[in-house]
């Protein structure tokens, strides 16, 4: 690197102003100052690109070897699911008739409808617990305010009877 001093500076000034005047001098130093901030901000702008394209190639090689790491687990799975489903059929094979009901289909259902209560749940209680913002709410179709079965029936009562005063 270049070392400057102040002897050298001072050098450096006084020429300056000897061969540019010092009419033009402010306008000189200004300029370069801007240009010496450009080329900084250049030499920045690269070396950060540098940075970026390094992780970016080491997270292509991190998710190609995550990628084959799954491969060789569903791999092995299958094969294992292979193997496991031979040796019953072998089983079944070699065992005598027996009748037996198919099984049914109600836990499947059962299980399919307590999968969708548990999202619908957990939809209503994040719109009613977190601070989303209204128009999220409306779009979601979630109940604001709670308001009593008698109420409800006064609102949506079918005939067009107004409700009775006391006085």
């Amino acid at each position: 690197m270049i070392d400057l001093g102040i002897s050298k500076l001072a050098l450096i000034g006084v020429v300056a102003l000897v061969v540019i005047g010092p009419e033009k001098l402010p306008k000189v130093a200004r300029m370069a100052g801007t240009l010496f901030g450009r080329a900084q901000r250049y030499i920045n702008d690269v070396k950060a690109e540098v940075s970026r394209e390094i992780e970016l190639e080491s997270l292509r090689k991190m998710q190609d070897e995550v990628q084959q790491a799954a491969q060789n687990v569903n791999q092995s799975i299958n094969q294992g699911w292979q193997d496991v489903s031979n040796d019953v059929g072998s089983v079944f094979s070699d065992a005598p008739s027996v009748n037996t009901p198919a099984p049914s289909t109600e836990f499947v259902a059962d299980q399919t409808s307590f999968i969708r209560k548990r999202e619908t749940f957990r939809r209503k209680k994040l719109t009613r617990t977190s601070a989303l913002p209204q128009w999220y709410k409306n779009r979601q179709q979630t109940r604001q305010h709670v308001i009593s079965g008698s109420a409800r029936m006064a609102k949506f009562r079918a005939n067009g009877r107004r409700p009775v005063s006391f006085f």
